[in-house]
């Protein structure tokens, strides 16, 4: 299993659309059984796939000793993919893991996970902590959501080092320039200066998925925002190949 972490220091930045979006190319077009874990007390990802959260303190509740996430799993109706949905509990989780004191309990879970699926793909919330130090040691790649503004060269420099600073064997970052509106000034020039990041476009296409709570790629494949997904999916698994 390879574990593929979605994360920025900064919010608003389409981390949990990308984490959506690519774990339906994951179980629908690669065809690998896929976990998708929300990580965000906002539980964005959920919502995408039409669920509401479940009482809170459950999804907290995973992250202590000898806890089985299995029975908190849901189906999202696709095939192949699975959610491990967030709750407002993950609010206190950094604590949780400071208490426990074990630096690799969400690389343990992931482990354990690995048994059940191929692809495990992680929603992360915009935190610099001990949760965000745990899933850079559980992560085989690193996708890095940046939209074109002077704040994401910053935002990126910040993960880079929070990445030197937590894992001993560095995951590969993969940046990804999210939001692009290439009628704008400033979004060309960041598209011209980074050339071989994959890019997702502003499109309101990708705002219908949230509307109709389903990913682009199932339900506008032709369109270049869903084109767009399934380049971001490619580079990635060449990524987890080299």
């Amino acid at each position: 299993m390879a574990v593929i972490a979605v994360y920025s220091v900064k919010g608003g930045v389409g981390k949990t659309t990308l984490s959506a979006n690519l774990a339906w190319f994951s179980a629908a077009v690669s065809r690998r059984k896929t976990l998708l874990w929300d990580l965000d007390p906002a539980g964005g990802a959920g919502f995408l796939y039409g669920m509401e959260p479940r009482p809170s303190g459950s999804a907290r509740s995973i992250f202590a000793k000898d806890a089985d996430p299995a029975g908190l799993i849901r189906p999202t109706g696709v095939d192949r993919l699975d959610l491990l949905p967030a709750d407002e509990s993950l609010r206190d989780v950094d604590g949780l893991l400071a208490r426990i004191g074990k630096k690799k309990r969400l690389a343990k879970l992931a482990t354990d996970l690995s048994q059940r699926y191929e692809r495990l793909i992680l929603d992360c919330p915009p935190v610099l902590n001990e949760l965000s130090a745990q899933v850079i040691r559980a992560a085989d790649v690193v996708i890095v959501p940046l939209p074109p503004s002077p704040l994401s060269a910053r935002a990126l420099d910040m993960v880079t080092r929070e990445i030197r600073a937590h894992a001993k064997a560095q995951p590969p970052i993969l940046p990804v320039l999210s939001m692009l509106d290439l009628r704008r000034n400033l979004h060309r020039e960041a598209r011209l200066a980074n050339p071989a990041w994959p890019a997702i476009p502003q499109a309101s296409v990708v705002e219908q998925g949230a509307v109709l709570q389903r990913a682009v790629g199932d339900f506008a494949p032709a369109s270049p925002a869903a084109r767009a997904f399934g380049q971001l999916w490619t580079a990635i698994e060449r990524k987890l190949a080299g």
